[in-house]
């Protein structure tokens, strides 16, 4: 089993800005121990890093971490995509061992940001480079992630979290993740749905979703991921990696819960 959404913070470090103190469950530091020491950690292989703060200093310590921890099998980073410099970035940090996508946040940022032609070279560097584009959005964003993809056919997407839907009102979401599952460079995590339910809605209420990513991602677009540690804001990691063993059917596991991220992410086996 690969974890496919991990992050790690250390607050007042790194560029950290959020968690702010608000969400206290998660308000401190987390680090590679803290995961290994996860029950249900042990039943897992590896993990890939995922950045969680929009500075380059993040990925930078996440690329140092990566580099002494055995555990981590590849990193997610970030770049600012509309620097001066972003395309020469992309091509430095691709020379990192264990570099192996880019995330730029654009969950709060407006629907058609993915339109603007100014980043298509940017997108094309990560394409020639083997990177891959992790795409941060909410379901508002998903008609111009589609327009980009459809541009860009050699650059591999990974959707997380599922788009964040809503989980009452699927109908449009399902439409516009359609349209991206018609496309075969595009690839979707089974991750961070539980945060997405209102507060008194039962882990339950996720299944309408999960079953939607199954269905038009399973089996080899779609792969788990933890979102630990903000997981701990809804539920807990050994809790998670037996709710989505059960939504998933078991002729899918190996690549759901493996194989899919080592062909996207090139872990070898």
């Amino acid at each position: 089993m690969i974890d496919t959404h991990v992050h790690l913070w250390r607050l007042g470090a790194d560029g950290h800005s959020w968690p702010t103190p608000d969400l206290t469950a998660i308000h401190r530091d987390f680090l590679m121990d803290d995961w290994c020491a996860l029950p249900g950690a042990a039943a897992v292989a590896g993990v890939v890093l995922v950045q969680s703060q929009p500075d380059a200093r993040d990925t930078e310590w996440l690329l140092e971490v990566a580099s002494r921890e055995p555990q981590v099998l590849a990193v997610t980073g970030w770049v600012d995509v509309d620097a001066p410099d972003a395309v020469a970035t992309v091509a430095r940090l691709a020379r990192a061992p264990k570099m192996r996508a880019l995330r730029p946040m654009v969950q709060d940022l407006a629907a058609g940001w993915y339109d603007d032609p100014a980043r298509d070279a940017l997108w094309d560097a990560m394409a020639r480079a083997g990177l891959v584009l992790e795409a941060l959005v909410r379901p508002r964003h998903l008609p111009s992630l589609a327009r980009l993809a459809a541009r860009h056919p050699a650059l591999t997407i990974v959707i997380d979290h599922g788009a964040k839907p809503v989980l009452g009102d699927l109908t449009a979401w399902q439409a516009d993740m359609a349209a991206l599952a018609a496309l075969p460079q595009v690839r979707c995590k089974l991750s961070g749905l539980l945060t997405e339910r209102g507060p008194a809605e039962p882990p339950a209420a996720i299944a309408p979703a999960a079953a939607a990513l199954v269905a038009l991602f399973a089996p080899d677009r779609l792969m788990w991921g933890s979102d630990w540690p903000v997981l701990a804001l809804a539920g807990d990691y050994a809790g998670w990696q037996a709710q989505a063993r059960a939504l998933v059917p078991a002729e899918h596991h190996a690549a759901v819960f493996d194989g899919t991220a080592r062909a996207t992410y090139g872990i070898a086996a």
